[in-house]
């Protein structure tokens, strides 16, 4: 990474809980490029402070974590048609002053059900009603499931995300099954109150043939464990952080990096 200099381009994220992920994943690629550019995570106390401050300081490039991605949207000047269709932005684009939204999200959770073959004919339970899960929602939708149950403590939220796209919607698991499991909420995640707990009881674990997790801290979730240990198909949230952080690299960027540098990025990325 160079010394810090004032010709410097200054991405960052914003996060109720930032992690060091997209840190580790945007620097790597900025030295392996030799890029004269840094990133920084923060966890805002005012958001509408911090995006005035991207405008106001030229800052390059801004990843909008949970639970920002709704909010944000009165705060920016435009929206990309990947943000507008689920009203939710994970992405932030300062072109001299002018923010565009993104979301990257969406991308990265259709690329993923096409490369673990998901079956658009299974059932679904998935959890969660925020921007992620909007997003999440939406791949599947587009990736041609129809069995899909939004399962959320929020029945507004709930009710909204689940009409928008033609699913289901029940305030919690009980007893259900469904072929994919997928958690979109903070249960799982490092440092919450629900670091510790399970976001699908065991027996429906047991039933299904694959757990998907998008928390990404820690990449091995209580969920992703269970479903190694009962030998499902799993795909964490490192995969998914991996993936909209490319894109993001991209549009901050406008370069996009080999294969090999990619994953030399992910590599690095996780052993932090």
């Amino acid at each position: 990474m160079p010394i810090l200099n004032k010709d410097m381009t200054l991405c960052i994220s914003l996060s109720a809980r930032p992690s060091n992920n997209g840190t580790r994943f945007h620097n790597h690629l900025y030295e392996a490029l030799g890029l004269n550019w840094i990133y920084k995570a923060f966890a805002p106390t005012d958001l509408a402070q911090a995006i005035a401050g991207v405008r106001g300081l030229g800052i390059r490039g801004c990843a909008i974590s949970m639970p920002y991605k709704e909010d944000v949207i009165a705060l920016v000047d435009r929206m990309d048609p990947s943000a507008t269709a689920i009203d939710s932005v994970n992405t932030i684009v300062n072109d001299d002053g002018v923010l565009t939204a993104y979301n990257t999200d969406y991308s990265a959770i259709a690329q993923l059900i096409v490369r673990n073959a998901l079956d658009p004919a299974s059932s679904v339970l998935l959890r969660g009603s925020g921007g992620m899960a909007k997003a999440t929602a939406a791949a599947f939708r587009d990736a041609g499931f129809a069995d899909v149950t939004i399962v959320a403590r929020n029945e507004q939220a709930g009710r909204a995300l689940a009409g928008l796209y033609g699913f289901g919607w029940v305030a919690d698991v009980d007893d259900r099954t469904a072929d994919i499991l997928v958690n979109v909420t903070p249960i799982g995640m490092a440092g919450g109150a629900e670091a510790d707990a399970l976001s699908f009881p065991p027996s429906a674990i047991d039933a299904a043939g694959a757990v998907f997790d998008v928390v990404a801290l820690p990449a091995e979730t209580p969920l992703v464990r269970a479903g190694l240990a009962a030998g499902k198909t799993v795909i964490n949230g490192a995969s998914v952080a991996t993936l909209q952080a490319l894109e993001q690299f991209v549009l901050y960027t406008g370069i996009r990096p080999t294969d090999e540098q990619v994953r030399e990025a992910e590599e690095f990325m996780r052993a932090g």
